[in-house]
């Protein structure tokens, strides 16, 4: 039997391609004090919690709402700030792989799930409770603001056609 796999030597690039739809609206320009408004509610949102923490909650919720571009940037982010490979490809799959977290990052993964899919029958309690046994009052309220902000974010770049590799914030 021979091996029918072919190799490309095209370089590979993580250049962001043409988006296939037209040009839409630049969020940030054309309702800046939205934006800006929003930028602030995320940084409160952060404040005091575990920047890993940050990035998972932010990862699994661009994983579940298909947003590329926010996924592209947050595992950038994540990797920049130094976490493990294998916990990023995990994030997914958490469930299955629960070894690679802390029971308190499955706290925070079960509650992103249940918040970013509310329509699909509610934060259940079993899953708030959970959360609250692993956060305190404040902590667990900057969660629960760090997940509105990443399902804002995902909505604004799904709605307004950001492309994955495509990161404007160091242009602002």
């Amino acid at each position: 039997m021979t091996n029918s796999t072919s190799t490309s030597t095209a370089p590979r690039t993580a250049a962001p391609t043409a988006p296939a739809h037209a040009p839409r609206i630049d969020f940030a320009q054309a309702a800046p004090r939205a934006f800006k408004a929003l930028i602030g509610f995320d940084a409160a949102a952060r404040e005091g919690l575990d920047p890993a923490l940050v990035e998972l909650i932010q990862i699994r919720a661009s994983l579940l709402n298909g947003c590329a571009y926010c996924l592209h940037m947050h595992t950038s982010d994540a990797r920049e700030a130094g976490e493990d490979e294998a916990r990023l490809h995990m994030i997914g799959v958490w469930r299955e792989a629960r070894n690679f977290f802390t029971e308190k990052e499955q706290a925070a993964l079960a509650l992103t799930e249940a918040v970013t899919l509310v329509s699909h029958g509610g934060v259940p309690d079993d899953v708030y409770a959970q959360a609250a046994r692993h956060f305190d009052g404040t902590e667990l309220a900057r969660v629960l603001s760090l997940i509105f902000t990443i399902n804002t974010w995902n909505r604004i770049a799904l709605s307004t056609g950001k492309v994955a590799g495509g990161d404007e914030r160091t242009a602002r």
